[in-house]
């Protein structure tokens, strides 16, 4: 089975939607981070016991909320690319003091990449 040539431009577009969403979440802005996600975009994952879900909004209320984290560590850590989809795994550190894992399925659409699903895992 033959892989797919890794896009640069694609890659770099991906990584600019993605720094959206690290934008806002420094600032505590959820308006800044609302480029990064499609209008349907979904969200998933616990806090604590608790299942946060459902539309993405509920992160854009959240991080208004919670609060600028000027402090926090952002990586990616893992892009991977197939045609028009794609799914980037994001390591945050001292977002308030917490520390998040996320995984984001991304599609591409009329030209540009956007969040489709935000799926992310709170470290204890």
């Amino acid at each position: 089975m033959a892989h797919e040539v890794q896009n640069s431009e694609d890659i770099e577009m991906i990584k600019k939607t993605v720094q959206h969403y690290i934008n806002g979440a420094i600032s505590g802005s959820g308006a800044e981070m609302k480029p990064a996600f499609h209008d349907e975009a979904t969200i998933y994952g616990y806090i604590g016991e608790d299942l946060f879900a459902g539309p993405i909004q509920k992160l854009f209320d959240w991080n208004d909320e919670n609060g600028a984290a000027t402090d926090l560590q952002a990586n990616i850590s893992k892009i991977d690319l197939v045609g028009t989809t794609a799914q980037v795994k994001l390591d945050l550190d001292n977002w308030t003091g917490h520390k998040f894992t996320d995984y984001f399925n991304l599609l591409k659409t009329d030209g540009s990449w956007k969040i489709m699903n935000k799926v992310f895992h709170l470290h204890t």
